[in-house]
């Protein structure tokens, strides 16, 4: 290529030769000229080919990198053409640069110093149980892992590692293979980060997405979605009726449709994703209907939920339950047909009152609820004698 085709016709105006050279020099000022194996750069996607992809370097040379080292947990690849990659330079053979994304599984180490060096992930396999932790063989030698660093879980029985291949990060390292530390769960961190971020910039608030119930706890449920990335299911998202523990919906292991909340990073950096079970749902939201559907004074035929020493809970219909107390039917003429109710029975009760705020409804028994009915009564009562008829004038009924 001529100083011509790279500066344009204008140059020959005024210019000298020496000026040219002077002016290409320039033009490749701050260019390496050359890497070295270990070196870590941020390089630009240049192309991605079938088995190989290239990056930019920050040399004259361009660098080779795995497309497989692009790929995601779908097996697709997650990136384009002008996208900036973390990548580390792990061979140069014969003029070719090979270079690898920094921290993936797919890069490759010649020996375990260079490993620990570059931070590259090495295969390794669990021998056997020892007191803190785990010996593991990578290359020939021992390495020891401790049992907090197997995994990003909490781990009770290391037995279930014995004898199985895992990738690990070197963390601590001794030439002659005396002192050699291992940990997985830095690896996995790293990788989670990733996909977090990926995660980040893919979905956003209000897609619905498939995801795996993986632990419960008393304030809602954890949920595994793509890539190990895990989101949270308040307890009050869980369902449109009020419950008072998570499995009282839901499982480990349970496959579940959820709609994306919230997604925020603390200060520590971690991310916090807020699901819901009963938003995924194409119902929406039973509650929006009650005052028109139940109000007050209804009578209605509802299902025992469950049965506490307190009351009955009661389903109206899906995801509106309301609370018939004791004290309401203990009193009563069918006070053991009450009493006798079970859950899934078929139960008639009243509604006595409605508080949308704290989606909760009061129930009692039909003809015997505490409204102003009896003010009419005591009316009539004082200025003479009423009928029954009378004193129940007003009384809703719903069938």
């Amino acid at each position: 290529m001529s100083k011509k085709d790279i500066f344009g016709d204008d140059v020959n105006e005024g210019k000298t030769f020496e000026d040219f050279e002077q002016m290409f020099a320039q033009s490749e000022k701050g260019l390496k000229t050359r890497v070295s194996v270990g070196d870590v750069f941020q390089g630009e996607i240049l192309s991605i080919g079938k088995e190989e992809s290239f990056v930019s370097t920050g040399t004259p040379s361009d660098g080779m990198i795995l497309t497989k080292d692009l790929l995601d947990e779908n097996k697709q690849v997650k990136y384009q053409v002008g996208d900036v990659l973390d990548c580390v330079v792990v061979a140069i053979k014969g003029g070719e640069i090979r270079v690898a994304k920094k921290g993936s599984t797919a890069a490759a180490a010649d020996s375990l110093e260079d490993a620990f060096d570059m931070e590259l992930p090495i295969e390794g396999k669990v021998t056997e149980a020892v007191n803190g932790g785990l010996r593991v063989n990578i290359q020939g030698k021992t390495a020891f892992c401790p049992i907090s660093q197997i995994d990003s879980k909490f781990v009770n029985d290391v037995s279930e590692y014995v004898g199985r291949k895992f990738e690990f990060l070197i963390t601590q390292y001794d030439p002659r293979g005396r002192n050699i530390v291992v940990s997985r769960r830095k690896l996995l961190d790293m990788q989670k980060a990733e996909n977090e971020g990926a995660f980040m910039q893919k979905h956003q608030p209000g897609v619905v997405l498939e995801g795996k119930i993986t632990r419960l706890e008393k304030f809602g449920a954890f949920v595994e979605l793509a890539g190990g990335v895990e989101g949270m299911i308040h307890v009050s998202e869980l369902a449109w009726s009020r419950i008072h523990d998570p499995k009282e919906v839901v499982s480990p292991g349970q496959p579940v449709a959820v709609k994306l909340l919230k997604v925020e990073e603390t200060d520590g950096g971690r991310l916090k994703i807020a699901l819901s079970l009963k938003q995924a749902e194409g119902e929406g939201n039973p509650w929006t209907t009650v005052p028109t559907r139940f109000p007050v004074g209804t009578v209605v035929k509802g299902t025992v939920e469950k049965k506490e020493v307190y009351g009955l809970f009661v389903t109206l219909t899906p995801g509106v339950t309301g609370l018939l107390p004791k004290s309401k039917w203990r009193d009563s003429v069918d006070a053991n047909t009450f009493e006798n109710k079970k859950k899934g029975d078929e139960i008639i009760v009243q509604v006595d009152q409605i508080n949308m705020d704290d989606k909760k409804i009061s129930l009692g028994v039909p003809g015997e609820a505490e409204d102003s009915s009896w003010r009419a009564h005591q009316t009539a009562s004082s200025s003479g004698f009423a009928s029954l008829g009378d004193a129940l004038k007003g009384l809703k009924i719903n069938k």
